[in-house]
C-alpha cells in the first residue's frame, strides 16, 4: 500500500467515524449530506466518492451500530451463558440496556428499526429483522442445548426479547429507568430455573 493510499484509508476512517458519531446525535431523520459534510469537516462530494450514494453510506452507519451493539451485548451475555440459564442473560443485557451512556446507540437502533419496517426497499432493509436474529442467537447462547433446540426454548427466547424490546422502548419514551428495570425483574423471575 503506497503512502497515498494509507492516508486516503486514515482519512476515510476519520471521516466514518466523525459521521458515526454525528448521527448518533442527531439520528437519520432527515439526514443531508450537505450538513453531515459541514459537521465532519468534508464535502457532499467526498462523501459520495467514498460510498457511492447516501443510500450506502447509510448502510455502512447502520452496520457498525449493529456491530457497536453485538461488541457490547455480547460479553454480558457470554457472562450469562456461563449459567445457562434465561433469566440472568435477561437482566444482564437489561442492564446495557438500561446504562445511560448507551442511550444514543439504542434511538439509533430503534429509528432504524422502525424505518426498516416502513422503508423495506431503504438503506435500512432488513435491519429489524437481522436484529431480531442477532439477539435471538444471543439469548440462545444463555439456555441449555437440550432445551435452546426445541420449540418451547425458541418460544422463551421470543419472548425474553419482546419484554427487553418493549421496556428498551417505554425506557427511551420515559426515561424512567426504576418502572421498567422492576417490570423486567419481574419477568426475569418467571422464567428462572
Amino acid at each position: 500500500m503506497s503512502e497515498s493510499s494509507g492516508t486516503q484509508s486514515r482519512r476515510q476512517e476519520e471521516l466514518f467515524e466523525a459521521a458515526y458519531q454525528y448521527v448518533l446525535a442527531h439520528g437519520l431523520v432527515d439526514l443531508s449530506l450537505r450538513p453531515l459534510a459541514a459537521a465532519i469537516g468534508s464535502s457532499p462530494r467526498v462523501l459520495l466518492y467514498l460510498y457511492g450514494s447516501k443510500e450506502e453510506l447509510v448502510r455502512a452507519l447502520l452496520a457498525r451500530a449493529r456491530t457497536d451493539e453485538l461488541a457490547f451485548l455480547g460479553p454480558a451475555l457470554a457472562q450469562a451463558a456461563g449459567h445457562l440459564e434465561l433469566s440472568t442473560a435477561v437482566l444482564s443485557t437489561w442492564e446495557w440496556l438500561a446504562a445511560a451512556e448507551h442511550r444514543s446507540l439504542l434511538c439509533l437502533w430503534v429509528e432504524a428499526y422502525a424505518r426498516s419496517l416502513v422503508e423495506p426497499e431503504g438503506p435500512w432493509a432488513s435491519f429489524a429483522a437481522q436484529t431480531v436474529a442477532d439477539w435471538l442467537d444471543l439469548l440462545a447462547a444463555a439456555q441449555p442445548a437440550r432445551r435452546r433446540r426445541t420449540k418451547a426454548g425458541l418460544a422463551e427466547r421470543t419472548a425474553a426479547l419482546a419484554v427487553l424490546r418493549g421496556a428498551l422502548l417505554d425506557l427511551l419514551a420515559t426515561g424512567d429507568v426504576a418502572r421498567t428495570t422492576a417490570a423486567v425483574e419481574v419477568y426475569a423471575e418467571t422464567v428462572r430455573d
